[in-house]
Protein backbone atom coordinates (compact mmCIF):
# COMPACT_ATOMS: atom_id res chain seq x y z
CA UNK A 1 0.00 0.00 0.00
CA UNK A 2 1.42 3.58 -1.41
CA UNK A 3 1.28 6.18 1.55
CA UNK A 4 0.08 9.91 0.50
CA UNK A 5 2.74 10.54 -1.28
CA UNK A 6 3.45 7.37 -3.67
CA UNK A 7 5.53 7.78 -6.47
CA UNK A 8 5.50 11.54 -6.49
CA UNK A 9 7.99 12.58 -8.77
CA UNK A 10 10.74 15.45 -7.44
CA UNK A 11 14.05 16.04 -8.56
CA UNK A 12 16.78 17.16 -5.90
CA UNK A 13 20.11 18.70 -6.45
CA UNK A 14 23.73 17.78 -5.26
CA UNK A 15 23.44 20.89 -3.70
CA UNK A 16 20.05 20.50 -2.18
CA UNK A 17 20.78 17.39 -0.85
CA UNK A 18 24.08 18.16 0.86
CA UNK A 19 22.08 20.39 3.18
CA UNK A 20 19.39 17.00 3.99
CA UNK A 21 20.23 16.25 7.92
CA UNK A 22 22.38 12.86 7.96
CA UNK A 23 21.06 9.29 9.21
CA UNK A 24 19.82 9.77 12.84
CA UNK A 25 22.32 6.84 14.54
CA UNK A 26 21.06 5.67 17.88
CA UNK A 27 22.25 3.09 20.55
CA UNK A 28 25.75 1.87 20.16
CA UNK A 29 25.96 2.63 16.05
CA UNK A 30 28.64 5.35 15.13
CA UNK A 31 30.77 5.82 12.19
CA UNK A 32 34.05 4.83 11.92
CA UNK A 33 37.15 7.02 11.00
CA UNK A 34 36.97 4.90 7.45
CA UNK A 35 33.67 5.88 6.90
CA UNK A 36 32.03 2.96 7.84
CA UNK A 37 28.74 2.22 9.97
CA UNK A 38 29.99 0.16 13.47
CA UNK A 39 26.75 -1.17 15.52
CA UNK A 40 27.58 -2.82 18.86
CA UNK A 41 31.13 -2.26 17.78
CA UNK A 42 31.75 -3.89 15.07
CA UNK A 43 31.76 -2.39 10.84
CA UNK A 44 28.89 -3.38 8.95
CA UNK A 45 31.34 -4.44 6.42
CA UNK A 46 32.57 -6.96 8.69
CA UNK A 47 29.08 -8.00 9.45
CA UNK A 48 28.19 -8.59 5.85
CA UNK A 49 31.52 -10.54 5.00
CA UNK A 50 31.00 -12.88 7.72
CA UNK A 51 27.70 -13.56 7.41
CA UNK A 52 26.69 -12.39 4.22
CA UNK A 53 23.20 -10.21 3.16
CA UNK A 54 20.55 -9.66 3.42
CA UNK A 55 21.33 -9.33 7.23
CA UNK A 56 19.34 -8.05 10.50
CA UNK A 57 21.84 -6.92 13.22
CA UNK A 58 20.72 -5.81 16.39
CA UNK A 59 22.28 -3.80 18.91
CA UNK A 60 21.55 -5.66 22.26
CA UNK A 61 23.20 -3.59 24.71
CA UNK A 62 20.23 -1.10 23.15
CA UNK A 63 17.33 -3.72 23.48
CA UNK A 64 18.64 -4.22 27.29
CA UNK A 65 18.67 -0.65 27.48
CA UNK A 66 15.13 -0.21 26.62
CA UNK A 67 13.75 -2.85 28.59
CA UNK A 68 15.77 -1.21 32.08
CA UNK A 69 14.11 2.02 30.97
CA UNK A 70 10.55 0.77 30.97
CA UNK A 71 11.38 -0.67 34.39
CA UNK A 72 12.75 2.68 36.16
CA UNK A 73 10.18 4.99 34.43
CA UNK A 74 7.21 2.16 36.12
CA UNK A 75 8.97 2.03 39.44
CA UNK A 76 9.02 5.97 39.54
CA UNK A 77 5.29 5.62 39.36
CA UNK A 78 4.99 3.99 42.21
CA UNK A 79 2.53 1.66 40.70
CA UNK A 80 2.29 -2.30 40.54
CA UNK A 81 3.04 -2.77 37.39
CA UNK A 82 4.01 -6.12 34.65
CA UNK A 83 5.94 -5.43 31.72
CA UNK A 84 5.41 -8.19 28.94
CA UNK A 85 7.69 -7.66 25.79
CA UNK A 86 5.17 -8.25 22.76
CA UNK A 87 6.70 -10.89 21.08
CA UNK A 88 5.27 -10.47 17.66
CA UNK A 89 7.62 -7.85 16.76
CA UNK A 90 10.00 -10.06 16.68
CA UNK A 91 10.79 -13.39 18.75
CA UNK A 92 13.65 -16.34 18.44
CA UNK A 93 14.56 -18.38 21.07
CA UNK A 94 17.68 -15.53 22.37
CA UNK A 95 14.96 -12.97 22.56
CA UNK A 96 12.96 -15.26 24.85
CA UNK A 97 15.67 -15.66 26.86
CA UNK A 98 16.61 -11.62 26.92
CA UNK A 99 13.89 -11.22 27.74
CA UNK A 100 13.60 -13.15 30.40
CA UNK A 101 17.18 -12.00 31.99
CA UNK A 102 15.89 -8.57 32.05
CA UNK A 103 12.51 -9.74 34.11
CA UNK A 104 10.07 -8.90 31.31
CA UNK A 105 7.14 -11.51 30.38
CA UNK A 106 6.42 -12.59 27.32
CA UNK A 107 2.88 -11.89 24.89
CA UNK A 108 2.87 -15.07 22.63
CA UNK A 109 -0.29 -14.81 19.93
CA UNK A 110 -0.08 -18.66 18.31
CA UNK A 111 0.74 -21.32 19.09
CA UNK A 112 4.33 -21.04 16.87
CA UNK A 113 5.12 -18.07 19.28
CA UNK A 114 4.27 -20.25 22.61
CA UNK A 115 6.11 -23.04 21.02
CA UNK A 116 9.27 -20.67 20.28
CA UNK A 117 9.01 -18.97 23.88
CA UNK A 118 8.52 -22.64 25.56
CA UNK A 119 11.12 -23.88 23.21
CA UNK A 120 13.60 -21.37 24.98
CA UNK A 121 13.03 -22.20 28.70
CA UNK A 122 10.74 -19.25 28.87
CA UNK A 123 8.85 -19.91 32.40
CA UNK A 124 5.25 -20.54 31.26
CA UNK A 125 3.73 -18.33 34.32
CA UNK A 126 5.20 -15.42 32.49
CA UNK A 127 3.19 -15.74 29.29
CA UNK A 128 0.05 -14.44 28.32
CA UNK A 129 -1.30 -15.73 25.53
CA UNK A 130 -3.47 -13.41 23.22
CA UNK A 131 -5.46 -13.46 19.82
CA UNK A 132 -8.86 -12.70 18.16
CA UNK A 133 -9.41 -16.68 17.37
CA UNK A 134 -7.44 -19.00 19.58
CA UNK A 135 -7.54 -22.50 18.41
CA UNK A 136 -8.46 -25.30 20.64
CA UNK A 137 -5.30 -26.94 20.18
CA UNK A 138 -2.96 -23.44 21.19
CA UNK A 139 -5.36 -23.57 24.27
CA UNK A 140 -4.92 -26.76 25.27
CA UNK A 141 -1.16 -26.48 25.37
CA UNK A 142 -1.19 -23.65 26.81
CA UNK A 143 -3.27 -25.20 29.51
CA UNK A 144 -1.15 -27.80 29.63
CA UNK A 145 2.19 -25.98 30.22
CA UNK A 146 0.78 -23.45 32.68
CA UNK A 147 0.54 -20.22 30.53
CA UNK A 148 0.24 -17.80 32.82
CA UNK A 149 -3.02 -15.29 31.60
CA UNK A 150 -5.15 -15.62 29.14
CA UNK A 151 -6.55 -12.64 27.09
CA UNK A 152 -10.19 -13.14 26.67
CA UNK A 153 -11.01 -11.92 23.43
CA UNK A 154 -14.92 -13.09 22.37
CA UNK A 155 -18.12 -15.03 24.17
CA UNK A 156 -17.10 -18.08 22.06
CA UNK A 157 -13.60 -18.01 23.82
CA UNK A 158 -15.09 -17.49 27.41
CA UNK A 159 -17.30 -20.88 27.16
CA UNK A 160 -14.55 -22.72 25.13
CA UNK A 161 -11.83 -21.72 27.69
CA UNK A 162 -13.49 -22.48 30.65
CA UNK A 163 -14.57 -25.73 29.02
CA UNK A 164 -10.92 -27.32 28.29
CA UNK A 165 -9.78 -25.48 31.71
CA UNK A 166 -12.25 -27.81 33.62
CA UNK A 167 -10.95 -30.85 31.60
CA UNK A 168 -7.37 -30.27 32.18
CA UNK A 169 -8.48 -29.28 35.95
CA UNK A 170 -6.63 -25.97 36.12
CA UNK A 171 -8.02 -22.63 36.68
CA UNK A 172 -7.24 -19.92 34.16
CA UNK A 173 -6.34 -16.51 34.96
CA UNK A 174 -7.83 -14.68 32.47
CA UNK A 175 -8.17 -10.88 31.27
CA UNK A 176 -10.80 -9.27 29.48
CA UNK A 177 -10.03 -7.24 26.24
CA UNK A 178 -12.80 -4.97 25.38
CA UNK A 179 -12.65 -2.03 22.74
CA UNK A 180 -13.26 1.58 24.16
CA UNK A 181 -14.34 3.18 21.36
CA UNK A 182 -11.15 5.59 20.77
CA UNK A 183 -9.38 5.69 17.60
CA UNK A 184 -5.20 5.78 17.57
CA UNK A 185 -4.21 8.90 15.15
CA UNK A 186 -2.39 6.08 13.19
CA UNK A 187 -2.76 4.01 9.89
CA UNK A 188 -5.50 2.17 9.84
CA UNK A 189 -4.73 -0.94 10.07
CA UNK A 190 -3.35 -0.90 13.15
CA UNK A 191 -6.16 0.94 15.23
CA UNK A 192 -7.12 -1.59 17.65
CA UNK A 193 -9.45 0.29 19.72
CA UNK A 194 -12.08 1.59 17.50
CA UNK A 195 -15.98 -0.10 17.88
CA UNK A 196 -14.81 -1.65 14.74
CA UNK A 197 -12.26 -3.84 15.43
CA UNK A 198 -11.82 -7.41 15.38
CA UNK A 199 -10.48 -7.66 18.59
CA UNK A 200 -12.03 -7.50 22.05
CA UNK A 201 -15.53 -6.90 23.09
CA UNK A 202 -17.22 -3.26 22.28
CA UNK A 203 -18.10 -1.22 25.67
CA UNK A 204 -20.62 0.45 24.23
CA UNK A 205 -22.63 -2.21 23.15
CA UNK A 206 -22.97 -3.95 25.80
CA UNK A 207 -20.76 -6.79 24.74
CA UNK A 208 -18.02 -6.25 27.21
CA UNK A 209 -20.63 -6.58 30.29
CA UNK A 210 -22.07 -9.87 28.82
CA UNK A 211 -18.59 -11.26 28.17
CA UNK A 212 -17.24 -10.13 31.67
CA UNK A 213 -20.33 -11.55 33.71
CA UNK A 214 -20.26 -14.90 31.95
CA UNK A 215 -16.41 -15.05 33.04
CA UNK A 216 -17.29 -13.95 36.62
CA UNK A 217 -20.08 -17.02 36.58
CA UNK A 218 -17.28 -19.82 34.41
CA UNK A 219 -16.14 -21.96 37.31
CA UNK A 220 -12.68 -22.85 36.02
CA UNK A 221 -11.72 -18.79 34.83
CA UNK A 222 -10.04 -16.33 37.33
CA UNK A 223 -10.66 -12.94 35.88
CA UNK A 224 -8.02 -10.10 36.78
CA UNK A 225 -9.21 -7.47 35.13
CA UNK A 226 -9.57 -6.16 31.55
CA UNK A 227 -7.57 -4.75 28.78
CA UNK A 228 -7.13 -3.09 25.84
CA UNK A 229 -4.61 -1.68 23.13
CA UNK A 230 -5.78 1.24 21.17
CA UNK A 231 -3.07 0.86 18.19
CA UNK A 232 0.70 1.13 17.35
CA UNK A 233 3.13 3.77 16.68
CA UNK A 234 1.32 6.49 19.07
CA UNK A 235 3.62 9.14 20.14
CA UNK A 236 1.47 10.73 22.89
CA UNK A 237 -0.80 9.91 25.51
CA UNK A 238 -4.44 11.57 24.37
CA UNK A 239 -5.74 8.47 23.28
CA UNK A 240 -4.46 6.07 25.75
CA UNK A 241 -5.98 8.43 28.87
CA UNK A 242 -9.24 8.80 27.06
CA UNK A 243 -9.28 5.31 26.60
CA UNK A 244 -8.42 4.79 30.35
CA UNK A 245 -11.14 6.97 31.12
CA UNK A 246 -13.81 5.32 29.14
CA UNK A 247 -12.77 2.15 30.71
CA UNK A 248 -12.92 2.95 34.63
CA UNK A 249 -16.04 4.57 34.25
CA UNK A 250 -17.25 1.70 32.58
CA UNK A 251 -15.64 -0.55 35.45
CA UNK A 252 -17.27 1.61 38.29
CA UNK A 253 -20.40 0.43 36.38
CA UNK A 254 -19.74 -3.10 36.98
CA UNK A 255 -18.45 -3.16 39.97
CA UNK A 256 -21.96 -1.62 41.37
CA UNK A 257 -23.60 -4.08 39.63
CA UNK A 258 -21.78 -7.14 40.42
CA UNK A 259 -19.38 -5.92 42.74
CA UNK A 260 -16.42 -7.06 40.36
CA UNK A 261 -13.07 -5.15 41.17
CA UNK A 262 -10.35 -5.17 38.52
CA UNK A 263 -7.27 -6.06 40.01
CA UNK A 264 -5.08 -5.59 36.83
CA UNK A 265 -5.57 -2.67 33.95
CA UNK A 266 -3.27 -3.85 31.08
CA UNK A 267 -3.19 -0.62 28.57
CA UNK A 268 -1.24 -2.70 25.89
CA UNK A 269 1.97 -1.10 23.86
CA UNK A 270 1.94 0.73 20.82
CA UNK A 271 4.31 3.56 21.98
CA UNK A 272 6.05 4.96 18.87
CA UNK A 273 9.65 4.84 17.67
CA UNK A 274 11.44 7.34 15.65
CA UNK A 275 11.80 6.05 12.24
CA UNK A 276 12.88 9.38 10.54
CA UNK A 277 12.99 13.16 11.48
CA UNK A 278 9.39 13.40 10.85
CA UNK A 279 8.48 11.21 14.05
CA UNK A 280 8.54 13.23 17.10
CA UNK A 281 7.47 10.40 20.01
CA UNK A 282 7.24 11.87 23.53
CA UNK A 283 9.86 10.39 25.54
CA UNK A 284 9.12 7.15 27.28
CA UNK A 285 9.65 8.58 30.94
CA UNK A 286 7.01 11.70 30.56
CA UNK A 287 4.53 9.29 28.65
CA UNK A 288 4.50 6.77 31.50
CA UNK A 289 4.10 9.76 33.82
CA UNK A 290 1.02 11.15 32.48
CA UNK A 291 -0.37 6.91 32.00
CA UNK A 292 0.13 6.82 35.92
CA UNK A 293 -1.15 10.21 37.04
CA UNK A 294 -4.39 9.45 35.02
CA UNK A 295 -4.87 6.11 36.11
CA UNK A 296 -4.43 7.23 39.61
CA UNK A 297 -7.29 10.24 38.92
CA UNK A 298 -9.49 7.98 37.33
CA UNK A 299 -9.41 5.51 39.93
CA UNK A 300 -10.15 7.73 42.67
CA UNK A 301 -12.76 9.80 40.55
CA UNK A 302 -14.74 6.56 40.18
CA UNK A 303 -13.41 5.44 44.03
CA UNK A 304 -11.99 2.26 42.35
CA UNK A 305 -9.43 -0.02 44.19
CA UNK A 306 -5.84 1.02 42.36
CA UNK A 307 -5.18 -1.62 39.76
CA UNK A 308 -1.63 -3.04 39.03
CA UNK A 309 -0.76 -1.62 35.70
CA UNK A 310 0.56 -4.56 33.08
CA UNK A 311 1.91 -2.81 30.05
CA UNK A 312 3.28 -4.64 26.53
CA UNK A 313 5.77 -3.08 24.72
CA UNK A 314 7.00 -4.04 21.27
CA UNK A 315 8.53 -2.02 19.08
CA UNK A 316 9.49 0.25 21.29
CA UNK A 317 11.90 -2.46 22.89
CA UNK A 318 13.50 -4.07 19.60
CA UNK A 319 12.61 -1.48 16.73
CA UNK A 320 15.44 1.12 16.90
CA UNK A 321 17.94 -1.60 18.04
CA UNK A 322 17.35 -3.18 14.85
CA UNK A 323 19.75 -2.93 11.17
CA UNK A 324 19.14 -4.65 7.81
CA UNK A 325 22.06 -4.64 5.60
CA UNK A 326 21.78 -5.18 2.05
CA UNK A 327 24.27 -5.70 -1.28
CA UNK A 328 23.59 -2.86 -3.35
CA UNK A 329 22.95 -4.81 -7.01
CA UNK A 330 21.33 -3.00 -10.29
CA UNK A 331 21.50 0.88 -10.49
CA UNK A 332 18.88 2.18 -12.82
CA UNK A 333 18.44 6.03 -13.83
CA UNK A 334 15.62 7.59 -15.54
CA UNK A 335 16.72 11.20 -16.64
CA UNK A 336 14.29 13.74 -15.34
CA UNK A 337 11.89 10.48 -13.72
CA UNK A 338 13.47 8.77 -10.78
CA UNK A 339 16.82 6.94 -9.60
CA UNK A 340 16.70 3.25 -8.61
CA UNK A 341 19.12 1.42 -6.45
CA UNK A 342 18.08 -2.43 -6.08
CA UNK A 343 19.22 -4.72 -3.30
CA UNK A 344 18.83 -8.20 -2.81
CA UNK A 345 16.15 -8.47 -0.49
CA UNK A 346 12.86 -6.55 -0.64
CA UNK A 347 9.31 -6.52 0.64
CA UNK A 348 10.12 -10.68 1.57
CA UNK A 349 12.01 -9.22 4.50
CA UNK A 350 10.89 -5.55 4.23
CA UNK A 351 7.02 -5.42 4.23
CA UNK A 352 6.05 -2.25 5.75
CA UNK A 353 6.63 -0.01 2.93
CA UNK A 354 4.49 -1.89 0.75
CA UNK A 355 2.18 -2.63 3.43
CA UNK A 356 1.62 0.63 5.68
CA UNK A 357 3.38 3.01 3.25
CA UNK A 358 5.90 3.40 6.47
CA UNK A 359 8.87 5.93 5.89
CA UNK A 360 12.83 4.83 6.49
CA UNK A 361 16.74 6.38 6.30
CA UNK A 362 18.99 4.52 4.46
CA UNK A 363 22.58 5.14 4.05
CA UNK A 364 25.78 2.94 2.11
CA UNK A 365 27.81 1.51 5.57
CA UNK A 366 30.59 1.72 3.64
CA UNK A 367 30.76 4.94 3.23
CA UNK A 368 29.13 6.85 5.72
CA UNK A 369 30.83 10.33 4.82
CA UNK A 370 29.71 10.28 1.27
CA UNK A 371 28.03 13.24 0.13
CA UNK A 372 24.75 12.65 -1.28
CA UNK A 373 24.77 13.33 -5.04
CA UNK A 374 20.97 12.51 -5.68
CA UNK A 375 18.06 11.16 -4.51
CA UNK A 376 17.33 7.28 -5.15
CA UNK A 377 14.33 5.19 -4.25
CA UNK A 378 15.72 1.67 -2.89
CA UNK A 379 13.85 -1.26 -4.15
CA UNK A 380 14.08 -4.87 -3.89
CA UNK A 381 14.45 -8.00 -6.00
CA UNK A 382 10.93 -9.48 -6.27
CA UNK A 383 8.70 -9.40 -9.00
CA UNK A 384 6.17 -6.46 -7.76
CA UNK A 385 6.55 -2.67 -8.67
CA UNK A 386 5.34 -2.40 -5.25
CA UNK A 387 8.33 -3.84 -4.11
CA UNK A 388 10.07 -0.66 -2.55
CA UNK A 389 12.53 -0.23 0.94
CA UNK A 390 12.47 3.43 0.88
CA UNK A 391 11.69 6.32 -1.30
CA UNK A 392 13.74 9.07 -2.74
CA UNK A 393 16.55 8.94 -0.42
CA UNK A 394 19.26 11.27 -0.84
CA UNK A 395 22.74 8.55 -1.06
CA UNK A 396 25.85 9.43 -2.50
CA UNK A 397 26.06 8.03 -6.12
CA UNK A 398 25.45 4.32 -5.22
CA UNK A 399 27.90 1.23 -6.80
CA UNK A 400 27.46 -2.29 -7.49
CA UNK A 401 28.66 -4.10 -3.98
CA UNK A 402 28.09 -0.87 -2.10
CA UNK A 403 26.41 -1.94 1.53
CA UNK A 404 23.57 -0.46 2.02
CA UNK A 405 22.49 0.45 5.73
CA UNK A 406 18.81 0.60 6.81
CA UNK A 407 17.75 1.60 10.16
CA UNK A 408 15.02 0.77 12.92
CA UNK A 409 14.14 -2.31 11.22
CA UNK A 410 14.01 -4.44 14.59
CA UNK A 411 10.07 -4.88 14.87
CA UNK A 412 7.89 -6.16 11.88
CA UNK A 413 10.35 -7.17 9.58
CA UNK A 414 11.87 -10.35 10.35
CA UNK A 415 8.05 -11.47 11.81
CA UNK A 416 6.99 -10.84 8.62
CA UNK A 417 9.44 -12.25 6.40
CA UNK A 418 8.01 -14.16 3.77
CA UNK A 419 9.52 -17.00 0.94
CA UNK A 420 7.57 -15.21 -2.23
CA UNK A 421 9.64 -15.48 -5.12
CA UNK A 422 11.04 -18.49 -3.23
CA UNK A 423 13.13 -16.51 -1.44
CA UNK A 424 15.48 -17.27 1.46
CA UNK A 425 14.74 -15.49 5.08
CA UNK A 426 17.83 -13.32 6.14
CA UNK A 427 20.44 -14.77 9.10
CA UNK A 428 19.90 -12.55 12.58
CA UNK A 429 22.85 -11.54 14.72
CA UNK A 430 23.17 -10.00 18.04
CA UNK A 431 25.74 -7.89 18.70
CA UNK A 432 27.11 -6.12 21.77
CA UNK A 433 31.01 -4.93 23.36
CA UNK A 434 32.27 -6.33 19.19
CA UNK A 435 31.14 -9.77 19.58
CA UNK A 436 28.44 -10.90 17.41
CA UNK A 437 26.59 -13.99 17.54
CA UNK A 438 24.52 -15.66 14.83
CA UNK A 439 20.72 -16.14 16.50
CA UNK A 440 19.11 -16.96 13.54
CA UNK A 441 20.28 -18.79 10.28
CA UNK A 442 19.98 -18.14 6.88
CA UNK A 443 17.65 -20.04 4.97
CA UNK A 444 18.63 -22.67 2.49
CA UNK A 445 17.92 -23.68 -0.37
CA UNK A 446 17.14 -26.66 1.21
CA UNK A 447 14.97 -25.24 3.50
CA UNK A 448 12.39 -24.26 0.67
CA UNK A 449 12.16 -27.60 -0.26
CA UNK A 450 11.37 -29.08 3.41
CA UNK A 451 8.13 -30.40 3.20
CA UNK A 452 7.49 -30.60 -0.07
CA UNK A 453 6.29 -34.57 -1.11
CA UNK A 454 7.02 -35.72 -5.12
Amino acid sequence: MEDGRGFARRHVTPEHCSRLPSMHLSGSAHINPAGELVIGGLPAPELAERFGTPLFVYDEALIREQCRRFHRALQKTGLDHQVSYASKAFLCRALARLMAEEGLGLDVVSGGELYTALAAGFDPAHIHLHGNNKLDSELRRALAAGVGCYVVDSLDEVARLNTLAGELGTRARCLLRVTPGVEAHTHDFIQTGAADSKFGLNLASGQASEALRAMLQAEWLDVLGVHFHIGSQIFGTEGTRAALARVLAWLAGEREHSGFAARVLNIGGGFGIRYTGADQPQPLEDLLAEVAAALRAGAAEHRLPLPQLWLEPGRSIVGEAGWTLYTVGTVKQIPGVRNYVSVDGGMSDHLRTALYGADYEVALANRMHGAPQGTYTVVGKLCESGDVVARDKPLPEPRHGDLLAVSCTGAYHYAMSSRYNAMLRPAVVFVKDGEAREVVRRETYDDLLRGQLD
